[in-house]
């Protein structure tokens, strides 16, 4: 009860007796007595009074914004990873963003494990402090076994969770990085209270998250949302998985990427091929040219809106959804590539089922799989700080 308590005030800032009672489905007494205990420990602090709603104004409670316990979520991406320190309060008090790992390097879980223990010394912060670290990456990431099956046995991040936890003696979670996009859009972005939500995390490739009344669905051995790899796309190009026709390869942002440079070899103008030389981060420099209106960079992200809405018009029809949230990296031209994916939408589905769910583009941007594996950490290990 004092674990679902804390887990429910991480997520929202304050909470009366009243609604904590209602959301634990437990009575009043018993939900005020365990309220009391927790202040008394001061995990937890009385805010004062809320808003009137008519009647006898609520006491609200909230985390105890001082106690100096912290998450370390560790975010990664096929070329980048992000390393973040925070409090139970969503302060980042140390944090290192997009630094230059590639998965497909021999070494990489080495250096992400060399990241890690890095802003660790640096933040010197007692480990004792610190509630559990939380990794988040793309693959066929099993949570229960702890393993990304994505890579073989010997391979350092097949077992990176492992490593982490041994090397630095500290509570460890994992789990794949569209399902911490949708976690995050569900507590904290434009999926509150929403039962049925699916998360398009648009990145280097296509990732989905699927909520079903409230929960992250995983499928029977979880790998649900591999909605990279529908094969929908008439390109003969080879996806990451090996195989041909998937989405991934025309409705990602390696495929804008790619067509952007193709159209410049080709002779086409774009201040892509100027931002790209002092910008090593390809999508964040297609990304700049779109928003400075560049022409080339607008085309070909317009483009994978478009297939991406050919892959939406197939999920609207299989799970027909409340909403449908595009997160990642790539919602930041959420703008641009909006207006394809309804073009799209309106051609391949049926419009008594698309008009039946909203599509919205996340204001997290590719905050969202941070924010998604700090509270990865708080779901799992919240109870630690309890002891």
């Amino acid at each position: 009860m004092k674990a679902d308590i804390l887990r429910l005030l991480y997520y929202n800032k304050t909470q009366s007796i009243a609604d904590l009672s209602k959301s634990l489905s437990k009575s009043t007494p018993i939900v005020t007595k365990t309220i009391n205990e927790l202040v008394k420990q001061e995990l937890i602090l009385d805010h004062g009074l809320g808003e009137s709603t008519g009647g006898r104004r609520a006491a609200q409670y909230g985390l105890n914004s001082n106690l100096s316990y912290y998450i370390v979520s560790v975010a990664i991406d096929q070329y980048y990873s992000s390393f973040t320190i925070s409090n139970l309060a969503h302060t980042i008090v140390a944090q290192q963003k997009d630094i230059a790992i590639n998965l497909k390097e021999q070494d990489a879980g080495e250096r992400i494990l060399h990241a890690l223990e890095t802003i660790l010394h640096e933040s010197q912060i007692d480990k004792q402090h610190i509630i559990g670290v939380g990794i988040s990456m793309p693959g066929f990431v099993n949570p229960e076994e702890k393993i990304n099956d994505s890579y073989p046995q010997n391979s350092s991040l097949h077992h990176l969770y492992k490593q982490i936890e041994e090397k630095l003696q500290l509570a460890t979670v994992i789990d794949n990085d569209s399902r911490c996009v949708a976690w995050a859009e569900k507590e904290f972005g434009h999926g509150v209270d929403i039962a049925h939500t699916l998360v398009i995390n648009l990145n280097w490739g296509v990732g989905l998250g699927i909520i079903i009344n409230g929960e992250i669905f995983k499928g029977a051995t979880g790998f649900a949302g591999e909605f990279s790899h529908i094969p929908l796309s008439d390109k003969t190009t080879l996806c990451s998985c090996g195989k041909r026709g998937c989405l991934e390869v025309e409705a990602s942002l390696n495929a804008a990427i790619q067509n952007t440079e193709s159209d410049i070899q080709n002779g086409e103008y774009s201040i892509y091929s100027t931002f790209a030389k002092i910008n090593t981060n390809k999508a964040d420099t297609l990304i700049e040219a779109a928003k400075l209106g560049d022409q080339i960079a607008i085309n070909n992200l317009g483009k994978i809106g478009y297939m991406l809405g050919k892959g939406i018009s197939t999920l609207l029809h299989i799970l027909n959804p409340n909403k449908i949230i595009i997160s990642g990296r790539g919602a930041e031209v959420g703008d641009i590539i909006a207006p394809q994916i309804q073009v799209a939408i309106n051609e391949f589905s049926i419009p008594k089922i698309a008009k039946m769910t909203k599509i919205e583009i996340s204001e997290l941007h590719r905050d969202a799989q941070q924010m998604g594996t700090a509270a990865l950490v708080a779901e799992h290990l919240i109870d630690n700080i309890i002891h």
